[in-house]
This record gives C-alpha cells, structure tokens and sequence, in this order.
C-alpha cells in the first residue's frame, strides 16, 4: 500500500505543468506591439446609422444653401394649412448669392420672394441682404378686440402684402447681435375667403381699427441682443435677450404711423448632461402711442402654434400683448425631442392691464424632428378651454 502510494504521488508531480517562465521587457514590448498591429487590421471608421444620415442630409440642404434647386417648408401666414414649395439659389462668389422661392398651401396662401445675401465678412462679424417679396393670405382669422372675444364671432379678411426691403446683422463680438432694416411695405385689404363671413359684414371701424384702409409703410426696425444658444433653430444650452424697435411711417392718406417695441427672453438650462432640458421664454409686444391709429390686421396677437398653441391663430388681437412658455424637453432617440408644454398670455388695449390676471393658458405634448442645429419638423398637442388642437409646423416653438 505504501508503495503505491508513493507510485501514485510521483506520477503527480511528473504531469503537473511546468510554471511558464517570467516574460521580459523585451518580450512585453514585443507582445504589446503585435496586439495593437492585429487591432489595427480590425479597426473601421465610423459609419452613421440610418437616422443620423437623414439628418445630416436634410441640415445639408436647409442649412448649408446649396447651389441650384432645393426644396422650400415654410409658412406664407399662420392657418394656411399644410405649405410647400420649391427655390432656386446661384452664387456668384464665396459668400454672396442670389434666389428665388415660393410658396403654396392648401388654402391658396401664396407667397413669391427672392433676393440677395452676402453672409459671413469681416470675420464671420458681418451680414447683409435685400428681399423682394409678395405674400397672399386668403382667410385670415379676426375675433375683433380684446382677451374675452367669443370664438363662434370669427370673421375673415384676405391680404396681399407688398415688400422691398435691405437688411444687415452686425456680431461686434459672437455672442452680441445687433440687426437693422429698411423697406417698403404694401397692404391691399380685400373681402376673406373661407366658409366664415368677410369682415367687413359683421365689423365697423369701431370694432376692426382701419377698416377698409390698404395702407402703405416706410418699415425700419432695429434690433439688439444677447444671443448664446448654439442655433436659433435648435438648441440645448443658453439664451436670448433681445429688445427690437419697429417704425411704421405711413405714406398712405387717412392712416397714421406707428411704433412697436418687443422685449424677449428665451433661456435653455440642460440637465444630465443634456439628456432634458428645461426652456422658458417671456415676450411683451406693446405699441408706443397710444394716440396712434394701428389697423387691425397689425395689432399684436395670440394664439397658434408659436405662442398659445391651445388657441386658434390670432385667436386675441389688441395693442399690447404678453406672454410666457414652458417646456420641459427630452431626448428619446437620436433626432427625436419629446417636451410637455404650458403657455399664458394676454392681450390688452392698455399698456398697464397686462398684468398675470385673466390670462389665457394651454397645456400639450409635442415631438421634435430636429438635427444638430434645425427642427425641420415639430408636432404638437395642446388643450385649452376652447378644446384641443394639433399644431404640425417648421422650426422651434421658441
């Protein structure tokens, strides 16, 4: 027994395996240089997904002005339903180009423009441009005036507005923006189309200011601000403080100038790194004399899907607005935005009734189609007390 034993524990030690021996610098060096050779043979660029492409794609044409035909999404007015075009650019040096766009939607709204633009001198600090345009809006809505219109008084009036206009963006430094214009502006008022009665049948000019008048307007407006967000088309992170003047000089017998002050505020805080986003602005739109005859159709206004996106387009009209919104966004997938939303405004004939009493208010949810810095596409669901309605649109809310 002994004896086997010992047999059974010699055969033990002779099959245990041999400890390798220690590995030298040398042959770390070696070992480490062929791993990174082998990974070298494996490694690929990086090829964007499907969704990234789109993307890239559609910022490339929106964004980038492409020479020669390209599609055109915008909108010729608020509530003229589902828009589409087309427009042709041609540059004729580094940074300067000309173009000719239009649009159609299926209200017949129409709108025919183009143009010059020289982008980008003195360091990127400099921008300029003029702008030929006429727009046709077929059945816009009018309610008549003041925070506590009934929505079954809705009327309509057509317009065919007129513009020729210069206009320059100065950066003194990137984050401060100072813009400025100078044009000329035609409106021909005509009876509005559309299954509600024209507005000249229900309303008088005690109740629709300028009431028949088709008014022509020397328009110069200037603007300054602080501007930190990485686009205005889409953005995660900072804010823009901006007040802007227009002057409305009327050339037109029987109508009097006037002038428009706007103060706004949009601030974007990131949080988790940018996964959600709480974003807020306020804005006052508030005419200066209150002596000064404005015509209806330019009063300031609430209501749609930029502003009180639970309310019908230019639901409230009169001579001061104000208004807040609130959105706390996320990012489910690459492209994609998700937010809930709350807006408030109101609008008033008196610079000192905007107060945050009997404010008109909304709540929704809404999707964003957005690239890096462009939301080719937004949709929304908002309720109010006049029931619910879906906004599907170009561009950010703010």
């Amino acid at each position: 027994m002994a004896a086997l034993m010992l047999m059974m524990l010699v055969s033990a030690s002779t099959a245990r395996p041999q400890a390798s021996a220690p590995i030298g610098a040398a042959s770390r060096a070696g070992l480490i240089a062929s791993m990174q050779s082998d990974k070298s043979t494996r490694l690929k660029a990086y090829e964007p997904d499907r969704a990234e492409a789109i993307i890239h794609k559609m910022e490339k044409i929106f964004l980038l002005d492409p020479s020669g035909f390209y599609p055109y999404f915008s909108s010729v007015y608020p509530g003229g339903g589902l828009t589409g075009g087309a427009g042709y650019r041609r540059f004729f040096g580094d940074k300067t180009n000309w173009y000719v766009q239009g649009l159609y939607s299926v209200a017949n709204y129409k709108l025919l423009e183009g143009g010059v633009q020289s982008k980008d001198h003195l360091n990127r600090r400099l921008s300029f441009g003029t702008r030929l345009g006429w727009r046709d809006a077929t059945q816009v809505p009018y309610y008549g005036l003041g925070i506590s219109t009934n929505p079954d008084d809705r009327t309509n009036f057509r317009f065919q507005q007129t513009t020729a206009e210069g206009n320059t963006t100065y950066k003194p430094i990137p984050w401060i923006v100072m813009k400025g214009g100078l044009g000329y502006e035609h409106w021909a008022l005509k009876p509005g189309a559309g299954t509600h009665p024209s507005i000249e049948t229900v309303h008088t000019p005690a109740t629709a200011p300028g009431l028949g008048v088709s008014p022509t307007y020397i328009h110069s407006h200037a603007s300054a601000g602080i501007d930190w967000r990485r686009s205005p088309g889409y953005a995660r992170r900072g804010g823009l403080y901006q007040v802007t003047l227009d002057d409305y000089n009327s050339v037109t017998t029987g109508s009097s100038g006037f002038q428009k002050l706007t103060g706004e505020v949009v601030q974007h805080v990131p949080l988790m790194r940018e996964t959600w986003v709480l974003a807020a602005r306020g804005k006052v739109e508030t005419l200066l004399n209150d002596n000064d005859l404005v015509p209806y159709f330019m009063l300031p206004s609430l209501g749609g899907g930029h502003n009180l996106r639970g309310y019908a387009n230019d639901r409230f009209r009169d001579r001061h607005s104000m208004l807040m919104n609130a959105e706390f966004r996320w990012t489910p997938a690459i492209g994609l935005d998700m937010a809930v939303f709350y807006d408030a405004g109101k609008v008033a004939s008196r610079r000192n009734d905007l107060s945050f009493q009997g404010l008109k208010s909304d709540v929704g949810i809404g999707a964003r189609f957005h690239g890096l810095a462009a939301t080719p596409l937004r949709l929304d669901f908002a309720v109010g007390n006049e029931g619910w309605r879906m906004v599907l649109s170009g561009g950010p809310p703010f």
